[in-house]
């Protein structure tokens, strides 16, 4: 904690708005609200729109946490945070926080669901695995702070 102008504060605000009271229902909320969205399109099966809602989960959370770099608030440290991804800032690179867990168990569940639900079709199948793959191998400590053959280094 940093005292700014006199009352306690977190120095990076992307470590602290993900932990906090009612954001992982607000974010279960969201995903059912997509969900719902593409279930109300006549011409989508039950399949395809479960791989849509898995791929649009995923590929949202793959922009907003491994490719968004730096702070969206002003932050009182300095810009030490500016090269890291929020995903690297969350819980100020601590691994394996409940947040963090919870934003790994999130496209494991979903891909579940997808897989049961279009019955382990073959295409489901490579399209929901691929976009689960993509979301869940930045996330490993092993790729904290990593940029593969230089994307997203500067």
């Amino acid at each position: 904690m940093m005292m700014l102008g006199g009352t306690p504060s977190e120095v990076n605000p992307n470590s602290l708005w993900l932990s906090s009271r009612g954001m992982w229902s607000s974010y279960l909320i969201g995903v059912l609200l997509l969900h719902l969205v593409l279930l109300s399109f006549p011409f989508l099966s039950v399949a395809w729109v479960w791989t849509l809602t898995n791929v649009a989960h995923n590929a949202t959370m793959f922009m907003i946490l491994h490719l968004v770099k730096g702070t969206p608030w002003e932050s009182a440290d300095q810009g030490k945070v500016r090269y890291l991804t929020h995903w690297e800032q969350i819980d100020n690179g601590v691994q394996f926080t409940a947040t963090r867990k919870f934003l790994t168990v999130v496209p494991i569940v979903l891909f579940f669901l997808a897989s049961f639900y279009t019955k382990y079709d073959r295409m489901h199948f490579l399209v929901n695995f691929s976009s689960l793959i993509i979301v869940l191998l930045p996330k490993l400590p092993q790729f904290h702070m990593v940029r593969l053959f230089g994307i997203n280094q500067y």
